[in-house]
């Protein structure tokens, strides 16, 4: 029989169920793959937004990745929510000795309501340490501007910014551009090289809750059974489009994606 990809979430919980390690987790078991994780932080959310954050010790967050790569293993992993520079070197000193492990970063810094996810001095523990350990970073527009203090309006400034940060030292980086203004969105893959763009429509909804978790869970789940990179984001793109085309409208605020959605 042939052995099931396993993938590895480090983030946060979401007590609504609609991001972190419940998105996570949810996105693995759709594409196939054994879902696994280590929980960074439990906060307290709906739809409405995040009440209250509560973090886990540096210890409890370094046993939790120990013991499931020790004794299950993991094709790839992806990280979360981490919220402080602690809990970033922690993450980052027990997946260093797994080279062949694919890691994804998503770069979690602010809730959809504004809430703060990651301690300002947090930027230089992730762009040092968890960066050059990752296949892929998988910034939103905010997040961006964030690790590299740059202004982000346009594509022709996404794919400088892609350029900077591939200069900390990460091998791909995949630009959301979810947040910029216009009837399509323009997502850009960068390896260093070449830039692959990926155009769609933009949806007009509310209910977007957990797309970067849910987008990057699914490039994990790929990642973690061979796919080759540019077809995993395509894929992974295609997903988180029809997951928030086909939103269950939960809630009274930014209700969650479908983790149900099924691609061709």
């Amino acid at each position: 029989m042939k052995q099931v990809a396993r993938a590895l979430t480090i983030a946060g919980s979401d007590s609504g169920g609609g991001a972190g390690i419940q998105a996570d987790l949810k996105t693995f078991h759709q594409f196939g793959a054994y879902g696994m994780s280590a929980i960074t932080a439990i906060t307290v959310q709906s739809t409405l937004g995040v009440f209250g954050v509560y973090p886990m010790t540096t210890e409890a967050v370094a046993q939790q990745i120990h013991e499931v790569l020790r004794d299950i293993g993991a094709d790839a992993a992806k990280t979360g929510m981490l919220f402080d520079a602690a809990i970033i070197r922690a993450v980052a000193d027990e997946l260093r000795p797994y080279n062949k492990l694919k890691l994804v970063v998503d770069p979690v810094m602010i809730a959809k309501g504004g809430a703060k996810l990651l301690q300002d001095d947090a930027i230089e523990a992730l762009t040092k340490g968890l960066l050059p350990l990752a296949e892929v970073v998988t910034p939103n527009v905010p997040e961006a501007e964030c690790l590299t203090g740059m202004q982000i309006r346009n594509a022709e400034q996404m794919r400088e910014a892609a350029k900077a940060i591939h200069a900390l030292g990460v091998r791909n980086v995949m630009m959301k551009g979810g947040h910029l203004e216009g009837d399509e969105v323009r997502d850009i893959l960068y390896d260093g090289q070449a830039f692959h763009e990926i155009v769609h429509e933009r949806i007009q909804t509310r209910h977007t809750h957990g797309t970067g978790c849910t987008f990057s869970a699914a490039l994990t789940a790929e990642l973690a059974k061979g796919t080759p990179l540019i077809e995993a984001v395509e894929k992974a793109n295609r997903f988180i489009f029809e997951a928030i085309k086909t939103a269950p409208e939960l809630g009274g605020g930014h209700g969650p994606t479908n983790h149900w959605a099924v691609i061709e």
